[in-house]
């Protein structure tokens, strides 16, 4: 099929193309899934962001690798968020670029091959405008399983919760970049030409703040009873489909079908349904169109209900269960207390299942509540502040989507086994970490680290009963800056407790240490033949092991042109800088500066003698600065014999 020529458009149809994307890749129509097959609109007004970007798709404009969609139904069935992003790789990548530019015929700096960052920014700026003109291409109805032109629930999307993003659409500092060349570009312009091929990814999410990005007229049952999703995928190319449902005992999915021109049609993989341990319905779809089934149109079709299958296993729980009696430590203002791939062994079901727990009568009555998350980590939300010795009891159940719930339950204890607090040592070189037991278990082994995100210091262990006990934590090897405390506890009883505490605390940064070497005269510096540089050598190092920048300073002058080897530093100080000196410089005062990673700073002080300078009077011998050109080719003994001369005149200046 030829590629359609775009007409000249202005900016704002631009973001059409790139947020299309996300519209594209799932939807159907007002009155009937089948797609529209008018021709696309492009009466964007030039000059203006008023934007009409009804019966766009994404499919028309962009040539994507593969698309991913996330739709998450919300609790009200009336409201979604829909996210989406859009791979684009290799050449693919130069069409949308050139796509894209030409979309910006008309404006400042389009149309002219160059991709800019101001369009860019256009982009960003009106797309949300623009995906509220689209259709999903997505629907809902209720009742009993259909297919075909029936008047669909649509999904729309809602402007003010569509937030639109991209990723390389102009490489930053590409070789080829250049400052852009329209005379109305903003000052710090940059544009590419369109016909690079580096990859990129389009965006579409809920904007931050916002709770929908989507809506539909909400569904009469709220999803009790049975209903049919449908989808438009026509010339969605490469793509996977994710749709997440409110938690809704029951709800599962009873149908699939794909259909061409309203034919049963096998041209993609079955959908998947699994069930996530919060209890919520999820199903993934594999969505393929090629070239060569155009013009068809494609559309797939999900049948649900919460009517009870006619068999269903009751869930039970494992021997990796814990027993009744446990307990389950937590730390305050820590939610997830044990990781989805532990709790995953406490129980089976063909169904999948969810953990719920009853904490008997409180004030209020949701003052504590436990269960699993998404990706199954075992949770508790309770008050701010509990008591360090409360014990919140809750006996547990296992239940399937179906309803079916366990025979046996496990009663257990959530509790706090220790409260802690730490400080820095005196020296500042360790943390001290002081725990003190609440009396929930009778004994418990703790081993801790100072921990940071890429290094931790060397463990420590101890065993507490009853009465507080400070652990020195070793900071060696750490960088200066934030520093936690990492560890596990462990107690008959209870479920092994890995922490992670934050108390504030910050490893200070020690100063670099600077040596400056002595030669055997006694000097720091080595002086050239023409007297007019010197060199000083030295090491530097960084108690923290952070690197090190160096830089010397001489007569108001700053260089840092060292010559470095690991800890090792050589550099030629010229002391040309200081011949406008007066009175004349008879010593050298240079200033040394290191300063490590973290801003800390070290200076020394190193006084270089001018060996020209006169001791009794102000006379100065200046070195002859042709000598060396004059003899290129002196041997020993008339060098030596120039030194006996010197000083022989010198002798004579004394004497007189």
């Amino acid at each position: 099929m030829a590629r359609p020529r775009f007409a000249q458009t202005s900016t704002a149809l631009t973001i059409i193309i790139l947020f299309l994307l996300m519209a594209a890749s799932s939807m159907v129509t007002e009155s009937s899934i089948d797609e529209k097959t008018t021709e696309a609109p492009t009466s964007a007004r030039q000059g203006s962001l008023d934007v009409d970007c009804s019966g766009y798709k994404f499919e028309d404009l962009f040539d994507y690798n593969f698309a991913s969609f996330d739709i998450l139904l919300g609790d009200d069935w009336a409201t979604a968020q829909m996210s989406a992003v859009a791979y684009v790789n290799g050449s693919n990548s130069a069409t949308v670029r050139e796509n894209l530019d030409e979309l910006f015929d008309g404006t400042p700096g389009g149309n002219n091959s160059w991709m800019s960052t101001d369009e860019r920014e256009a982009v960003r700026a009106i797309g949300p405008e623009c995906i509220a003109d689209m259709d999903t291409r997505l629907g809902i109805r209720e009742g009993l399983p259909h297919r075909g032109g029936v008047d669909w629930n649509d999904l729309e999307f809602v402007k003010d919760g569509i937030a639109l993003d991209e990723v390389n659409l102009v490489p930053a500092n590409h070789p080829e970049e250049r400052s852009c060349q329209d005379l109305l570009a903003s000052s710090d312009c940059k544009e590419v030409p369109v016909t690079i091929t580096d990859d990129l990814q389009i965006l579409m999410f809920t904007k931050e703040d916002e709770t929908h990005n989507v809506r539909f007229d909400q569904l009469p049952n709220s999803g009790s009873s049975n209903f049919t999703l449908a989808l438009n995928v026509t010339n969605m190319s490469s793509a996977g489909l994710v749709l997440t449902f409110p938690q809704l005992q029951g709800l599962r999915m009873v149908n699939s079908s794909i259909q061409d021109d309203n034919m049963e049609s096998t041209a993609m993989p079955a959908p998947v349904a699994e069930y996530l341990p919060d209890g919520r319905l999820r199903v993934t779809q594999e969505v393929s169109y090629l070239p060569s089934d155009y013009p068809a149109i494609r559309n797939l079709f999900l049948d649900f209900t919460t009517q009870a299958p006619e068999t269903n296993e009751v869930p039970v729980w494992t021997a990796e269960a814990p027993v009744d009696g446990t307990v389950i430590p937590y730390t305050v203002g820590t939610r997830d207390l044990v990781a989805g791939e532990v709790t995953a062994t406490w129980a089976s079901d063909d169904s999948g299942w969810a953990l719920e727990c009853d904490f008997g009568e409180q004030m209020p009555a949701d003052l504590w509540a436990a269960g699993l998350t998404e990706d199954g980590s075992l949770f508790l939300d309770g008050p701010e502040a509990p008591a360090a010795d409360e014990v919140a009891e809750a006996e547990c159940s296992v239940v399937d989507p179906f309803g079916a719930v366990s025979v046996e339950t496990r009663n257990w204890s959530f509790a706090q086994p220790f409260t802690a607090e730490a400080v820095l040592s005196q020296a500042g070189d360790s943390i001290e970490f002081t725990v003190t037991p609440t009396g929930v278990v009778s004994e418990i082994s703790i081993s801790a680290h100072a921990h940071q995100s890429n290094s931790m210091g060397e463990m420590r262990m101890a065993t507490i009963a009853s009465d507080p006990s400070t652990i020195a934590l070793p900071m060696d090897g750490l960088a200066p800056g934030m520093v936690m405390v990492m560890g596990q506890a462990q107690s008959n009883g209870m479920l092994d407790y890995a922490f992670m505490l934050d108390f504030g605390l910050e490893k200070p940064s020690a100063p670099p240490v600077i040596e400056v070497d002595v030669n055997l005269d006694g000097t720091n510096a080595t002086w050239d033949a023409s007297y007019l540089k010197f060199t000083l050598q030295g090491k530097v190092l960084d108690p923290d092991g952070e690197s090190v920048e160096m830089s010397l300073s001489l007569c108001g002058y700053t260089t840092n042109d060292f010559v470095r080897s690991g800890p090792i530093w050589e550099i030629d100080v010229n002391i040309v800088s200081c011949s406008s000196q007066n009175p004349p410089v008879t010593v050298y005062d240079i200033t040394l500066t290191a300063t490590d990673e973290s801003g800390t700073m070290t200076t020394m002080q190193v006084s270089v003698p001018d060996p020209y300078a006169s001791g009794g009077d102000d006379t100065v011998i200046e070195p002859d600065e042709n000598s060396e050109e004059a003899v290129p080719a002196a041997s020993m003994m008339a060098t030596l014999a120039v030194a006996l001369l010197g000083a022989a005149v010198v002798s004579r200046r004394k004497d007189q």
